[in-house]
């Protein structure tokens, strides 16, 4: 039997959030958040169109999937995140106590890695790399396109 339900499955999940965020002049970033082989939460950047520096993909999906569970532990969910979330986002990661946490795209201007995995839950697992080179390509041909239009 193949398994529908993989890491590279929900990844390209995150990654069709991160192509709406684009289409809507956000920066291209998606999350998915998912429990037991099945998403509870989906998100986008949202900072220019609410016009709030906290509406990052991963905070919104963070709060719906809190929502959906009625639980502020995410301890049995995965975050799949089309690029590295940065300090504030592993903090809620943390706060969240996500089981585990896959991302593609590293951020080595405003990743959280830049101070250590040590910043998320001691028992959240990290993997990265999948859908890296899409999920890079989104994020550079946007910040292309801002500075041509600049």
């Amino acid at each position: 039997m193949i398994e529908v339900y993989t890491d590279d499955y929900f990844m390209k999940e995150a990654y069709k959030e991160a192509q709406k965020a684009a289409e809507l002049g956000e920066v291209p970033v998606g999350a998915v958040i998912v429990s037991k082989k099945k998403i509870i939460a989906r998100a986008h950047n949202q900072v220019e169109q609410l016009e709030d520096i906290t509406a990052h993909a991963e905070i919104i999906a963070i709060t719906a999937a809190a929502q959906f569970l009625g639980s502020k532990y995410l301890d049995d969910c995965t975050l799949y995140v089309s690029l590295e979330p940065c300090c504030m986002c592993a903090g809620a990661i943390a706060h969240a106590r996500l089981a585990r946490v896959v991302y593609a795209a590293d951020d080595d201007k405003g990743g959280f890695m830049r101070f250590g995995k040590k910043m998320l839950h001691p028992k959240t697992t990290l993997e990265f790399g999948i859908m890296h080179d899409e999920c890079s390509l989104i994020l550079k041909e946007f910040f292309q396109q801002k500075r041509a239009l600049a």
